[in-house]
């Protein structure tokens, strides 16, 4: 068609006519009077939609599935930090479990000598040159933690706290050289002074030299003037050498500590002393010998050779 006057306006009219369709059919709803000839449309042009539409399912069926497969491919990648974590996590509840053992000892020390601590966990610890032995805790002065508390675990005597600061505090381990703890022996109340030394066991000079000290004895603290640095009653170690008594003024021997300086987590700062002297009653229940077992011999006499007794010639 050429581009004349009459094209251009058959064309505005056209354009005219549709726009009137369209108000009329949005109007008119479901009873739109052009739903009849929308519905013969749909007659003719349905087939050919239906035919273009297979012919694109197999495209639209590719994508779907790539889709699918990438959301499975999210969903194993999900499962498999589902099953990460939860092997973190058993892991954690292992860790967990071993400090709630460790936490249910130390509640048990602090209820047998009745002193009041604050729970703490270990969050660094001190370089060991020089024989500096030194931890850090979790707790500081927000927590009412202050300087020369003593510092137990499960097993017994840690240290005591020597610096402090808002939410942390350092404690001297009772195995440093510096580290002097006044302490008393289980039934018989020979009294002593036990100093570290790093690795090896503490040694310990009784103020008796003529004291009858055996290896396997025990020692507990004695505690200090006002309970600071130590508190009363607990266990400090088990006596494993005793110098010979050279009748001096006093005598030494070595004890083996009960707690492990290298393996601390949690621990327990004592910051309500007992109203009275626990005494030996926080110690471990003593291990029971094992018993030995007996060997008896029976001694059967033997027969007569043939029945008869020989009489010397």
């Amino acid at each position: 068609m050429r581009d004349t006057r009459e094209s251009r306006l058959l064309l505005v009219l056209l354009v005219a006519v549709a726009f009137a369709l369209i108000t009329v059919d949005i109007r008119g709803g479901e009873d739109s009077p052009v739903d009849g000839a929308r519905q013969a449309a749909a007659a003719v042009f349905g087939p050919i939609e239906d035919g273009v539409s297979t012919a694109v399912d197999p495209v639209g069926n590719a994508v779907s599935a790539i889709r699918d497969s990438g959301e499975r491919h999210d969903r194993l990648a999900e499962m498999e930090k589902e099953n990460a974590a939860l092997k973190a996590k058993l892991g954690s509840d292992d860790r967990n479990r071993s400090r709630l053992a460790q936490l249910d000892k130390m509640l048990k020390i602090a209820g047998q000598g009745q002193y009041g601590i604050k729970g703490a966990q270990v969050i660094a610890i001190g370089a060991a040159q020089g024989f500096s032995w030194t931890i850090t805790v979790d707790v500081g002065a927000n927590d009412g933690i202050r300087r020369d508390m003593t510092v137990l675990n499960g097993d017994g005597l840690v240290g005591r706290v020597t610096t402090v600061g808002p939410d942390t505090a350092t404690v001297l381990l009772a195995n440093d050289p510096d580290f002097t703890v006044g302490t008393r022996m289980e039934a018989s109340d020979e009294l002593g002074f036990a100093s570290g030394q790093g690795d090896r066991p503490l040694r310990v000079e009784l103020l008796n030299g003529k004291a009858e000290i055996k290896k396997g004895d025990r020692l507990v603290t004695f505690g200090s003037q006002a309970d600071k640095p130590f508190v009363p009653g607990v266990p400090v170690g088990v006596v494993s050498r005793v110098d010979p008594s050279g009748g001096g003024l006093t005598r030494t021997l070595y004890v083996t500590p009960y707690v492990s300086f290298t393996k601390l987590d949690i621990v327990g700062v004592v910051v309500q002393a007992p109203k009275k002297d626990p005494r030996d009653t926080v110690l471990p229940a003593k291990p029971q010998p094992t018993p030995r077992p007996t060997v008896t011999v029976t001694v059967t006499p033997s027969a007569p050779v043939d029945g008869q007794i020989q009489e010397e010639q």
